[in-house]
């Protein structure tokens, strides 16, 4: 955990200040007709002071911004700062994203390489927030370069340790920030903290869930080898379901060609273990998965990394749980 701090926020997904009271306005208005029909006076003032402590969350990514407005409940401002679909490696803030930022309560980022950005904005911000780190509230793996994957890190200085980023992958990782999420808001607003609670079991429920199912289709597979002919960020994935796995490059690998021997490597470990489908990740351009599908005769498949989502599918209710459980389908073919 990054501790406090003063500072984060977005445009697109921002409610404004006006918006914002009126929301309360109208919620409070309607918390009070709703209990005052009940004589429950107190809880009515209790409820609209509620209303007036919810925290803000401005969130860098995706799996963050769902878990917040889960554990939240429509009760606080939960701001998506990076845009749907945007890539986070090239991420720019704007002026307004460093306002956004500035007046929240609470930061959630991914806290890896892929946010160096992060670090020189909350040098310079002056607001008053707290930071919460998602590689802060697990076990943090290193990046590993797996036999086969694409070298693109020869002139890096080998000494420094890179953790791979993607670990909201694993759902028993996903419940572990949902809790620390969970007392991050409770310290913000007390008076929320029931809520707050109440909302985290209900949704780790689901997490538990999600990875009991996952668990039973590793459990009746036939192989036990994911191959993806892409970028590969599910470390955190397989390592929870004792899976091997072979890719092109690792998750936080920039946009790259792959070497003849890469794609050949693949091809190989798709006959050698006789895989019947192939995987790739959203926004690829899905080019070597076809390369290695026309040379083996297997199926290519997304596996959904949660990274990010289209403005489209955020539009249309896209979530984490409804993205993970695609994957059961998706692992329990690609499993064979």
């Amino acid at each position: 955990m990054l501790a406090k701090h003063g500072g984060m926020r977005y445009n697109t997904f921002s409610v404004n200040t006006m918006k914002k009271r009126i929301l309360s306005a109208l919620l409070g208005l309607a918390l009070t007709l709703s209990l005052a029909a009940c004589g429950a006076g107190q809880e009515t003032a209790a409820a609209e002071e509620q209303l007036k402590t919810a925290p803000v969350v401005v969130t860098t990514l995706f799996p963050a911004y769902d878990f917040a407005r889960e554990l939240c409940g429509g009760y606080c401002e939960v701001v998506l700062l990076v845009p749907p679909g945007a890539e986070l490696h090239s991420y720019e803030p704007t002026p307004q994203d460093i306002v956004t930022i500035e007046s929240c309560d609470l930061l959630i980022c991914n806290g890896g390489e892929s946010e160096a950005w992060l670090e020189t904005v909350l040098d310079g911000t002056e607001g008053d927030f707290s930071v919460l780190s998602m590689l802060d509230c697990v076990d943090a793996l290193e990046e590993e370069h797996k036999e086969g994957m694409q070298d693109l890190h020869e002139e890096e200085d080998e000494d420094e340790t890179e953790y791979d980023e993607h670990v909201w992958t694993s759902p028993r990782n996903a419940a572990a920030i949902c809790r620390a999420i969970t007392e991050e808001l409770c310290a913000l607003d007390p008076n929320g903290a029931e809520l707050y609670r109440k909302n985290c079991a209900r949704y780790c429920a689901e997490l538990d869930e999600l990875d009991a199912a996952f668990r039973a289709v590793v459990a009746r597979a036939r192989g036990d080898c994911l191959i993806f002919a892409d970028r590969f960020p599910a470390r955190y994935f397989v390592e929870e379901y004792g899976l091997d796995y072979f890719a092109a490059f690792p998750g936080c690998a920039d946009d790259a060609e792959p070497s003849a021997r890469t794609v050949a490597f693949l091809i190989d470990r798709v006959r050698a273990e006789a895989v019947p489908a192939v995987l790739y990740i959203e926004y690829s351009d899905q080019r070597m998965a076809d390369v290695v599908c026309e040379d083996t005769g297997c199926e290519k498949l997304l596996f959904h990394t949660c990274h990010t989502v289209s403005a489209a599918d955020l539009a249309a209710g896209a979530s984490y749980l409804g993205l993970m459980r695609a994957n059961i389908e998706t692992v329990k073919e690609a499993l064979g």
